[in-house]
């Protein structure tokens, strides 16, 4: 199988696809970029990764060619409420062929495994694209937004929100 858990050596691998899929003019070849958004070619850095790798309840799933070599990505967060995930990400020259449906895939069967009975996670407003992606495959707007937290990966180009879409098994 091409997907499983990613550990703390696959940092590097995990970063570039992360930033390359968000960030950036190399993030324009796919459909997932946030560059028209936020400026800045950092979505993440190696000691977020780090944390997100080691707290408990969290879980990054990696996908592999076959040359082992880290082609996307997401992850997970065991939460009270269900399972969360984010940073799902596609090597941009290889979206649109299946990878990401594939992690959500992987995903899901690991949330249910773990016995959660929802599924959610954050996207900025105006992505549509994405947000229609995320509804072809069974999530729904849950009513609810978030602010957007202007920090230290990039600046808005204007004021962002995230709604919260969901799934329930």
């Amino acid at each position: 199988m091409h997907i499983r858990p990613a550990d703390k050596n696959d940092i590097p691998g995990l970063l570039k696809i992360i930033n390359a899929a968000y960030r950036g003019e190399a993030s324009r070849k796919g459909w997932t970029t946030e560059a028209d958004f936020i400026k800045g070619d950092i979505r993440t850095d190696e000691e977020d990764l780090d944390n997100l790798l080691t707290a408990p309840g969290n879980l990054i799933l990696k996908y592999c060619n076959d040359s082992n070599k880290i082609e996307g990505c997401v992850f997970l967060q065991l939460r009270f409420d269900g399972m969360y995930f984010g940073m799902l990400s596609v090597n941009p020259d290889l979206q649109a062929r299946g990878i990401g449906r594939q992690l959500m895939q992987a995903a899901e069967t690991i949330a249910k495994q773990r016995k959660c009975t929802r599924m959610y996670m954050r996207v900025i407003s105006g992505r549509t694209e994405l947000i229609g992606w995320y509804k072809r495959l069974g999530y729904h707007p849950t009513g609810e937004t978030q602010p957007f937290p202007e920090g230290r990966f990039g600046i808005p180009n204007k004021p962002l929100e995230f709604i919260v879409m969901e799934k329930i098994f």
